[in-house]
């Protein structure tokens, strides 16, 4: 038995709301948590991608750094990517939807090939998750919202015949 449309895109919203909300929490880990060697595992596969042997004291710093200030800036984009997932439920408007599709057409593929240039593997399996968790649903919101917004087209002498 198919789920009801109704019910399909409360559950959808709800699934893009936590994804929002997870990568505010990511980005706050990535920002704070950096030195306390927590993201030792991760922080090691991005070393053996860029050095033969064990990187100097001052590359982890830097990475460290750099880090801090991509989580700090995904701290935004988590709160933007909650605010479009909100005005589209709200308003029932493709138009966020797109917006959101957009910024991950236009991210994605960056992010990959610079993961593949760089063989990071786990980056690029990070990355795919992505794709395949929030594309899917956008697309879906974004049809489903389109197909029963009101017409926005003005009437045509044809429609008074």
């Amino acid at each position: 038995m198919p789920v009801p449309s109704n019910t399909l895109r409360k559950a959808l919203v709800a699934w893009l709301s936590a994804a929002a909300l997870v990568h505010l929490f990511v980005s706050i880990i990535l920002t704070w948590i950096g030195p306390s060697g927590w993201l030792d595992v991760y922080l090691q596969n991005v070393d053996y991608a860029f050095w033969t042997d064990l990187p100097p004291r001052a590359a982890r710093e830097q990475q460290l750094w750099w880090l801090a200030v991509f989580g700090a800036t995904l701290q935004s984009y988590s709160l933007y990517m909650f605010a479009l997932v909100r005005i589209g439920n709200r308003l029932k408007t493709p138009m966020a939807w797109g917006w959101l599709i957009a910024g991950i057409v236009l991210w994605a593929p960056q992010d990959m090939w610079f993961s593949l240039t760089a063989q990071l593997w786990v980056n690029l399996w990070i990355d795919g998750f992505a794709l395949l968790t929030l594309l899917p649903p956008l697309f879906w919101l974004y049809r489903h919202d389109r197909r029963n917004a009101p017409s926005n087209n003005p009437p045509s002498d044809a429609d008074h015949a």
